[in-house]
């Protein structure tokens, strides 16, 4: 079993995960940017098999204590003992709403700080990936070659997208892209996304911020995503800052390999 912290903190190497006939393999990688002035990007690899990254809104010291507190959260329940699946993951994230709500409204300082959510558990013994969301933080699957976005972006331009009155390549450069219609901390009420799905010996998946999705196009990111995963978040990485780098860098990838 591996329980690693990462947060904020650069790339962290991380071992192997082995159970049953399968095998998880771990890169990670996080980055300040070309621009920001700090790293409000926060992320996590836990055992058994939970990854999490969040990206903190709110300006420079409200959004990394929202990000944290989202992973924090997650941390807890996985340190639980208890059966992780998707509503497991959805409470984690319905709990870190509310811790940042109760931060906020006790420290003026905090006032209207958020963060998105997006968390990952692969259960080897059931062949199963669970995942919950809120924001525009991603999850991606790569499978046989075919690369797809699993989670649907909580924002503005999405919304437009879906109702037809904006394209995939005009949202890229929306002035509004930015605006999230849900994340943690914004509300009481918050409705978090969850699912799950059967996954394939050779599957490849993606946790990632926005910093680097702005940056690094879909067919660049299958590309590194398939390709060999020694040192692949830090590639990520380095081809988002050679983008620009606008902002905060975060990227989980996991190989799900016959052992």
């Amino acid at each position: 079993r591996i329980c690693a912290w990462a947060m904020s903190c650069g790339s962290v190497p991380l071992p192997c995960v082995l159970r049953g006939k399968h095998m998880i393999e771990i890169s990670s990688a996080s980055d300040i940017g070309r621009v920001r002035t700090s790293n409000e990007d926060s992320y996590g690899v836990f055992s058994p098999a939970v990854y999490v990254v969040a990206d903190g809104l709110g300006g420079h010291a409200a959004g990394e204590v929202a990000s944290r507190m989202v992973v924090a959260a997650v941390h807890d329940m996985a340190n639980e003992g208890q059966e992780i699946d998707t509503a497991a993951l959805q409470s984690a994230i319905l709990r870190a709403n509310q811790q940042v709500l109760d931060a906020s409204a006790g420290n003026s300082s905090y006032e209207g700080m958020g963060s998105t959510a997006t968390v990952l558990h692969v259960d080897e013994h059931a062949g199963m990936a669970y995942y919950a969301h809120v924001g525009d933080s991603r999850l991606y699957l790569l499978r046989r070659g075919i690369f797809r976005q699993v989670s649907r972006d909580h924002s503005y331009v999405e919304e437009l997208v879906a109702r037809g009155e904006l394209s995939e390549a005009e949202a890229q450069h929306h002035p509004r892209k930015n605006l999230l219609l849900r994340a943690v901390g914004i509300e009481e009420r918050l409705h978090v996304d969850g699912d799950s799905f059967p996954l394939e010996a050779g599957d490849r998946l993606l946790l990632a911020t926005d910093g680097l999705t702005n940056m690094v196009g879909d067919d660049e990111l299958a590309t590194i995503l398939g390709g060999e995963f020694t040192g692949l978040a830090d590639r990520m990485v380095a081809q988002a800052l050679a983008g620009g780098g606008s902002d905060n860098i975060t990227a989980i990838a996991l190989a799900y390999e016959p052992s």
